[in-house]
């Protein structure tokens, strides 16, 4: 990746983390996506903690499938571990990424799964 690209993805992912804040009741999903896997989170940022995660690299995941599909195994698994804390509500962090392909599949399949944002 270019040194420009990096520095884009950096300012976007900055102006969308200062208009947006997890807490108890709504946590933040952030989503990082590099070119093997993709990685989840549940973050309650006004303790600094982490409720939850799920990433593309556990072994309920097929790697056989495409990273696509394996987006969509993350974001219904990501949906399961939500509703075994009672969490029905999250705040979309899509990490400076554009709102297409894996980060999409994975916010869809979440949806799916049973949560809103």
């Amino acid at each position: 990746m270019s040194n420009q690209k990096i520095k884009r993805r950096r300012t976007i992912r900055y102006r969308i983390r200062n208009k947006i804040s997890g807490t108890d009741v709504r946590p933040r999903m952030s989503v990082y996506r590099s070119n093997k896997g993709i990685y989840c989170q549940l973050i309650n940022d006004l303790k600094g903690e982490t409720l939850a995660q799920a990433n593309s690299l556990e072994k309920s995941i097929d790697t056989k499938l495409n990273k696509t599909e394996q987006a969509k195994q993350v974001g219904k698994l990501i949906a399961e571990r939500c509703k075994s804390l009672n969490i029905d509500n999250v705040v979309f962090d899509r990490g400076g990424y554009l709102y297409h392909g894996r980060v999409k599949a994975l916010a869809d399949a979440a949806r799916e799964g049973g949560l809103s944002f």
